[in-house]
């Protein structure tokens, strides 16, 4: 791209709120602005708000789209799916009114808590690919009191029918003789498997939320609430994904 392409760094980053354009100037004379992994020496800079890597103090200015990031806590009962024929509630009641959204892997109609709706198919075939390994983080409410000993077994990993699981993390929160509280972090997007591995121990999941999808946190988001991916949050996605 020539010089006379694009548009000036300056304005890029006024328009992606890190700083007014006096400010992001300031950045870029402190050395605080990298593009495509090169420290921005001068100002007049243009680049390609939508191909160009730009990066503030290391942290990743997410591209210019067109697309719409959106974080649902899905209520329980809610099926992951815009329609359904039988007349159960979907997902549709939660999409503003005009956007054609869909949502990003799936939730069961029992399970609650992070669902992302975007418009952007290449993030979320990313984001549900195997290969990327993107860690979800789970509270499970499961009967009966999980004990050390079997916390331990689930750290080391057991065989479902499916192949092995093993959590990435597991931390038993809260617990009584009558029922406890977990947190589970794994990347495996199997099938119901949170509810899975604890069946397999005998401690059956009650109810369950999904907190965290990589970067992305649930937050204080009610159920029924949506909310835009911040800019943060967004700049890491694409980061950890390769976009």
């Amino acid at each position: 791209m020539s010089e006379a392409e694009g548009v000036r760094l300056q304005k890029v980053l006024a328009a992606a709120g890190i700083a007014s354009r006096r400010a992001a100037e300031e950045l870029i004379d402190a050395g605080r602005v990298e593009v495509n992994g090169q420290v921005v020496a001068e100002q007049g800079m243009r680049v390609d708000p939508a191909r160009d890597e730009i990066r503030v103090d290391g942290a990743r200015v997410p591209p210019q789209r067109s697309h719409r990031y959106l974080v649902l806590n899905k209520p329980r009962g809610v099926l992951s799916a815009m329609e359904d024929p039988h007349g159960r509630p979907t997902l549709a009641a939660y999409v503003p009114e005009g956007e054609r959204l869909f949502h990003v892997g799936r939730l069961d109609a029992d399970t609650e808590g992070l669902l992302l709706l975007t418009n952007d198919g290449d993030l979320a075939q990313r984001l549900t690919h195997p290969s990327y390994e993107v860690s979800k983080l789970y509270l499970a409410e499961v009967a009966g009191n999980l004990t050390d000993a079997t916390a331990s077994k689930l750290r080391k990993g057991i065989t479902l029918d499916d192949g092995p699981i093993k959590p990435d993390q597991l931390s038993i929160v809260q617990r009584t003789d009558q029922r406890s509280l977990v947190r589970v972090r794994l990347h495996s997007g199997r099938n119901r498997i949170v509810r899975r591995m604890f069946d397999a121990v005998s401690h059956p999941v009650r109810r369950l939320s999904r907190l965290a999808i990589g970067p992305v946190k649930l937050g204080d988001l009610k159920p029924g609430q949506t909310r835009e991916l911040s800019r943060e949050e967004l700049g890491e996605l694409f980061d950890l994904l390769g976009l």
